[in-house]
């Protein structure tokens, strides 16, 4: 089927879906879209999602703009949560690997679809906790946690997933000075060991996480010290393993590969008596970015990890534990667009036109940082025919904040509403005030309401923690 416009992509049903025939959007998993579930051509030819019309939501809210939709985001909890259901003859938790983003409203929406959150720092944590996440779903990870950040998820009653012995020695000795507030309905504290699987897959480099040469988690060699250390620890509770491979993968066969390795450490933990009940086998399924990405769905995925895991487990002769995943980017990515007002341009005959929006590495830093590629729409005129070649530039002081390079799109004027896809995940979470410009507003749609999650930041905003020595404010 040849699409000429986006118009036609949206209103197809196809929503740029490759090797597919018109699927009923009910079915579809989230991560194999560009565009949110929701996303329709409205009749004045704009790009509308979750019933608000986007260049409407540019005037009342402004540019750049997150734009969350809600059924989306929903539905993707909820095929990871069936799918676990439906695969896996055992316990199961779905917990959301919330550095993809973080927030109030983000973490809310999760929580209320049965799902649990995993946090990297104690702001990750405080702000699960503020949104109402209960703290025996909230998983606290990272490499170099502080001691501040340690005693904080004690108190809070999460469970802890230890990277490193640094961590783990630091964890027994805290707990077991008899100084420690350690409340007793939080004794002993439960912890899963995040151990190194050496399984590479074909990602980015910065985003592989299960080959050995990595900053994370303990290595193989040292599995039976490990557990010789933790069975000797009465106020630590080892309830679990943790092992990750990486982010954005497209294949299925080292999901398969880590659950033999996971249930072989597994049958090794309980030689030393630790009560493993969990195993945790990470996340990573990619999303689409541009058309040439092809993702398996959530469902083919979840299918795969859980018969590697049941497999594992009848070969081994172990008991099916409690198994959960940690689903970041596949939840959020494809539910979240981001729009921008187009400004300037600049055509350099024979070589390339530059068009400029009112944003760039500042609310999305990942094509500088990662080469990541985008698609974009012109979301005032969907059904213009895609009839140019331009790289859409950010307005950043920087020769190398670039949005999107050979961006294919019809003719754009000044004021045009410019919406890059697939802007969930890592978007606002990596987001900084690089040349001090302030960060964008996010809103969430449904049904047709739209409601700011996130405040625009000011100029006020931006200097509120700065502070001038009294000798360098000029006397009068």
């Amino acid at each position: 089927m040849v699409l000429t416009s986006a118009a036609e992509a949206v209103n197809s049903g196809l929503q740029y879906l490759p090797n597919s025939s018109t699927p009923n959007p009910q079915t579809l998993s989230p991560n194999q879209l560009l565009m949110p579930l929701t996303a329709k051509v409205n009749d004045q030819d704009h790009l509308e999602i979750g019933g608000c019309d986007v260049p409407d939501l540019v005037q009342r809210f402004g540019s750049p703009l997150y734009i969350l939709d809600e059924e989306t985001l929903r539905s993707a909890c909820r095929q990871y949560r069936q799918a676990f259901e439906r695969y896996y003859p055992g316990d199961s938790l779905v917990i959301y690997a919330s550095k993809a983003w973080n927030c109030l409203a983000v973490c809310a929406i999760v929580a209320n679809e049965g799902l649990g959150i995993d946090v990297v720092s104690g702001g990750e944590l405080y702000t699960a906790l503020q949104a109402g996440v209960p703290s025996e779903k909230i998983y606290l990870h990272g490499n170099n946690k502080s001691i501040e950040e340690l005693q904080f998820a004690i108190d809070s009653g999460c469970t802890i997933v230890v990277d490193n012995w640094y961590e783990l020695e630091t964890l027994a000795q805290i707990t077991a000075s008899p100084h420690s507030p350690l409340p007793t309905a939080h004794s002993p504290i439960r912890i899963l060991l995040r151990l190194t699987p050496g399984i590479e897959c074909h990602t980015h480099e910065y985003i592989r996480t299960g080959h050995l040469d990595s900053k994370f988690g303990f290595d193989p060699d040292q599995l039976e010290q490990v557990f010789a250390f933790v069975a000797q620890q009465p106020t630590l509770e080892c309830i679990g393993l943790h092992a990750h491979i990486g982010s954005q993968i497209f294949e299925l066969q080292p999901h398969q590969d880590l659950a033999g390795v996971m249930v072989g450490w597994l049958k090794k933990a309980a030689e030393y008596g630790l009560p493993i009940q969990e195993l945790d086998i990470g996340g990573g399924l990619g999303i689409r970015y541009t058309e040439v990405d092809d993702p398996p769905s959530i469902d083919e995925w979840v299918r795969i990890v859980c018969e590697g895991v049941v497999k594992a487990c009848e070969q081994q002769q172990v008991p099916l534990p409690r198994l959960i995943a940690e689903p970041g980017r596949s939840l959020i990515g494809s539910a979240c667009v981001t729009a921008y007002t187009v400004g300037s341009q600049k055509v350099i005959p024979n070589v390339r036109t530059y068009i400029t929006v009112d944003g760039g590495m500042s609310d999305n830093p990942r094509p500088i940082t990662y080469q990541s590629v985008y698609r974009a729409v012109l979301a005032n005129h969907m059904a213009a025919e895609a009839t140019e070649t331009v790289t859409i530039a950010g307005k950043h002081c920087e020769s190398g904040d670039i949005v999107i390079k050979d961006a294919q799109l019809p003719g754009t004027r000044s004021g045009d509403t410019v919406v890059v896809l697939a802007t969930g995940a890592y978007n606002y979470s990596m987001a900084s005030n690089y040349n001090r410009l302030a960060r964008p507003a996010a809103v969430l749609v449904n049904a047709g309401e739209a409601n700011i999650i996130l405040q625009r930041e000011n100029y006020q905003d931006l200097i509120r923690q700065d502070r001038l020595p009294e000798r360098l404010v000029e006397k009068g």
